[in-house]
């Protein structure tokens, strides 16, 4: 009787164990918000076979994303970017409408907000 409580207890321990390191790994994901996942969506999507470099985006040999490319990354960054209380105008104001400073102010702001999730799991630890 005594081996078999031991036995409980150790799979019931090896049990607990398992689903508290499964729900850590899904903290980072759950903790992002829409519009961050959005703006990891818009970036994933370039891998798309329809939104690669065509062959003469390729020629120009440039590391600046082409304009088109750039289209498809600007709605999930502007959303990401007035999530943070910015408004429209003023979206308006600090880029003048530019497509690359959008897409780099989003970025940081991404950065930054990823920076604090894993510090607040690094603190829940």
């Amino acid at each position: 009787m005594r081996k078999h409580f031991v036995l409980a207890a150790f799979a019931l321990l090896i049990l607990t164990s398992c689903s508290n390191e499964g729900s850590a790994v899904n903290t980072v994901e759950t903790m992002k918000t829409p519009q961050m996942e959005n703006f990891d969506k818009a970036f994933k999507s370039l891998g798309d076979p329809q939104n690669r470099p065509t062959e003469e985006e390729r020629k120009r040999n440039t590391s600046e994303l082409s304009d088109r490319r750039k289209a498809l990354l600007v709605p999930a960054s502007k959303e990401l970017i007035l999530s943070t209380g910015v408004t429209e105008a003023e979206l308006t104001r600090k880029t003048g409408g530019d497509m690359s400073q959008i897409i780099v102010w989003a970025t940081q702001i991404y950065m930054q907000k990823s920076d604090e999730i894993r510090k607040n799991i690094k603190s829940d630890k």
